[in-house]
């Protein structure tokens, strides 16, 4: 399994885990729930909250999306078999917003907000969206209530990152939140520190991480672990790069952090920053936690919106738009040092999910396919 994890070396892990670990530092992860039995999340997921069926609480993952990506992050290989994760010692708070079926009847956009909201009052300082919600599918002033509780978050010191999306061949939809005014959208990329074409492109994509071949656990009934891709995987590569970086720093803000994640990424090879496909660059952690981080900045102000403001003739409040270079092609990532997920797209709402066709065994190879899961509020 490790060797499987083609970017743990690339972005030089063991190296930053003599100094990072990630330690004091919780990831809120608003997703489908997070298995705790699980060998690699052994004593690492806390209570949280289930905002779909509460009686289900979060600790229950039918889908095992949110226990996948839980273990990107957090996850600790047991005896090099289980998956590794980039902040082996920070913390999952689990807030599941998906229902365990088609049927729950419940709408999982205002179980966002409300989750967004929960967890910028918590102990969880990195909020983790592997997901998204279609711009032409939100209803009412829904994409208004999610800019609000992505501002209350941001105000609070909280660091916002959600997937921008796996359609960047059939459609290129643009996604809430990670198209929300200071959220950092995360984009794909693969082995070659390219963008993927399953990624989506755009001006909401601030950052770019691994999010090709990555290993998970299959979950969905399906026994062992699976090749997986997406948005998805590439947000919780970055979530947990900010959290090795947090816990070395625990007294900055997300503000900070994500200034340092933008100022310290590997840039674009071709056109301006931020490119339409990588953002500001492909996350670098190796960067600050080894090396120097440089300045994080004012802690109350996001550069998101700081850079949003500036490159537009009437500064932005919260609403997000704006404009980025475009590039005739997706431009590759140089020297990602470890850098470089697919999703589903229902009636009103997808998931970044990458999963398998089948399980990995012992001695045999693992077969990939982008899993097509519907949720439906």
């Amino acid at each position: 399994m490790r060797e499987r994890e083609w970017y743990l070396d690339r972005m030089q892990a063991p190296e930053m885990w003599k100094v990072s670990t990630g330690k004091g530092i919780t990831v809120a992860l608003l997703d489908t729930g997070v298995d705790p039995t699980v060998p690699e999340l052994t004593g690492k997921v806390l209570q949280g909250k289930n905002f779909v069926e509460p009686e289900r609480g979060a600790h229950r993952d039918k889908d095992g999306h949110g226990t996948g990506m839980a273990s990107l992050i957090a996850g600790n290989g047991v005896n090099g078999q289980g998956v590794q994760g980039l902040a082996p010692d920070a913390r999952i708070f689990p807030l599941t917003v998906f229902g365990s079926s088609k049927e729950s009847g419940t709408n999982s956009v205002r179980a966002v907000i409300e989750a967004i909201r929960y967890a910028a009052d918590s102990d969880a300082r990195i909020i983790n969206l592997s997901l998204g919600f279609r711009d032409h599918e939100l209803e009412g002033d829904e994409r208004e209530e999610i800019q609000r509780a992505v501002d209350y978050a941001v105000q609070r010191g909280k660091l916002v990152l959600a997937a921008t999306g796996n359609s960047g061949e059939q459609g290129n939809d643009k996604g809430y939140p990670a198209a929300s005014l200071g959220v950092a959208g995360i984009a794909a990329v693969d082995k070659m520190s390219t963008v993927t074409k399953f990624s989506v492109s755009g001006p909401q994509v601030a950052l770019a991480a691994p999010g090709d071949e990555i290993p998970v656990p299959c979950g969905g009934g399906v026994e062992g672990y699976c090749k997986s891709n997406g948005t998805s995987q590439a947000t919780a590569i970055a979530s947990a790069s900010a959290a090795l970086i947090w816990s070395m720093h625990p007294d900055w803000t997300g503000n900070q952090v994500l200034r340092v994640l933008m100022n310290t990424a590997a840039r674009p090879t071709e056109g301006e920053v931020p490119s339409r496909y990588i953002g500001y660059g492909t996350v670098r952690p190796r960067i600050a936690v080894l090396g120097d981080p440089g300045d994080p900045g004012p802690a109350d102000v996001n550069p998101l919106v700081a850079a949003r403001a500036a490159a537009s003739p009437t500064p932005a409040a919260s609403a997000a738009g704006g404009t980025a270079t475009r590039a005739e092609q997706p431009t590759a990532a140089p020297e990602a040092a470890g850098e470089s997920g697919g999703k589903a797209i229902g009636t009103g709402v997808w998931i970044t999910a990458g999963a398998a066709l089948a399980a990995a065994v012992a001695v045999g190879a693992i077969l990939l396919r982008r899993r097509s899961t519907t949720y439906r509020p």
